[in-house]
């Protein structure tokens, strides 16, 4: 029940996703609207907050920007592969990898530009949707959860809160500092689900494994 549940929130994020995109390349205009009303507000909270945004541009710049979750993926490989624990040390790696990939090739394919401001907070480089930050901490964050071990420790209500803060916390980031469109943001989320459920629940050695639920 626990793996079906897992398996469909993954299928149920995947084409979530696919909708969006499409609505995205379709240039739908309630989306459109909806981004730009989003990004309006939070881009006047920004620049009448200076000390807010300098602290947004911590988080988004070195919390949780995206090689500071790839260094944490290799931290949990490394440690992993040193257990012996080769398949799980290769699933997180493969993760990683697949959704650098996978978001800088929509980049390119979908080209959507980032908002632009007369007076920006910060700035930032290639296309907008998916966001990277987003999709890299969703990805990363939801693979050192599955390696949480069964039955679960005490720390793990703590480590399922720290993900969450940081998921959620880095699309807000983005958007706070006018440098993403919040669907570029909920992208990011919707792919990062997908990717995580498709590493840990992929059939390895001609049979699926239980830690799939994990």
């Amino acid at each position: 029940m626990r793996n079906d549940l897992f398996r469909w929130t993954g299928i149920a994020c995947a084409v979530l996703g696919a909708v969006l995109t499409a609505l995205v390349v379709a240039g739908w205009l309630p989306l459109l609207t909806w981004d730009e009303r989003v990004a309006r507000d939070l881009h006047a909270h920004a620049v009448a907050h200076s000390g807010v945004t300098r602290s947004m541009r911590v988080l988004s710049d070195w919390v949780w920007d995206p090689w500071t979750m790839r260094l944490l993926a290799a931290a949990a490989c490394f440690l992993l592969w040193w257990r012996g624990d080769r398949e799980r040390a290769l699933r997180v790696a493969l993760a990683a990898a697949v959704a650098s990939l996978v978001q800088q090739g929509l980049k390119a394919a979908v080209g959507r530009e980032r908002p632009v401001w007369s007076d920006p907070v910060d700035s930032a480089h290639y296309a907008a949707y998916p966001s990277g930050h987003a999709m890299t901490a969703t990805v990363v964050c939801g693979m050192l959860l599955w390696l949480i071990p069964r039955p679960a420790p005490k720390w793990a209500p703590a480590a399922w809160a720290a993900a969450a803060v940081s998921v959620l916390g880095v699309g807000f980031t983005r958007l706070y500092l006018g440098v993403h469109w919040f669907s570029d943001v909920v992208a990011g989320w919707l792919l990062g689900v997908a990717l995580v459920v498709l590493a840990a629940s992929v059939p390895v050695g001609g049979r699926r494994r239980e830690r799939a639920e994990r």
